[in-house]
C-alpha cells in the first residue's frame, strides 16, 4: 500500500516568514502538533521545514522569547525528511525510525506537497490492522468449535 493513501492530505502550511505567534494560533486553530513549512515553486507548495508544538515550548516559551518577533524559518529544523508518496508503508516505517522522526511529509514526484504522515497515523492503522487480524482468529475458533459439533 503506497503511502499516499494513507497519509493526511489536510496538512497546515506556513511560509518562513510568519511569526511563531502565527504559527501557533494555525496550531491551536486546526488541533494539530505541527505546520509543514512551504516554499511556493511553480506553483506547488514544496516543504522545506517543520514546526512543531515541542519547538515552540523548547524554542520560544521555556527561553521566553518574543514570538512575535521570531518566524518559523528562524526555528524550523534545516534538513527536513520527507517520503515519496508512492513508498511503501514497510519502508516509510522503517524511514521514519531510521532518521527518528514522528512525522513525514509526504511529496509526490516534483517535490510538492501531497500530505503528512505522523507516528499517530500509523498506530492508529495498525491497531486496525491488528484488531482485523484477532477478529479472523476468533472467527477461525468459532467456525472450528461450530464444525466439530
Amino acid at each position: 500500500m503506497p503511502i499516499s493513501e494513507i497519509c493526511n492530505r489536510e496538512v497546515i502550511v506556513v511560509q518562513r516568514s510568519n511569526t511563531i505567534f502565527e504559527a501557533a494560533q494555525l496550531m491551536r486553530q486546526h488541533h494539530v502538533g505541527d505546520v509543514v513549512v512551504v516554499d511556493d515553486r511553480g506553483g506547488a507548495r514544496v516543504p522545506v521545514g517543520i514546526v512543531t508544538d515541542r519547538d515552540l515550548v523548547v524554542e520560544i516559551m521555556a527561553p521566553a522569547i518574543d514570538q512575535m518577533l521570531i518566524t518559523v524559518g528562524d526555528i524550523m529544523a534545516p534538513d527536513l525528511v520527507t517520503v515519496k508518496e508512492n513508498a511503501g508503508l514497510s519502508e516509510t516505517i522503517e524511514y521514519m525510525r531510521a532518521k527518528g522522526v514522528r512525522r513525514v511529509p509526504v511529496v509526490n514526484v516534483s517535490g510538492g506537497l501531497v500530505g503528512i504522515l505522523t507516528l499517530d497515523d500509523l498506530l492508529e492503522l495498525l491497531a486496525e490492522e491488528l484488531l482485523a487480524l484477532a477478529k479472523l482468529v476468533r472467527q477461525a475458533q468459532k467456525k472450528e468449535a461450530i464444525n466439530r459439533r
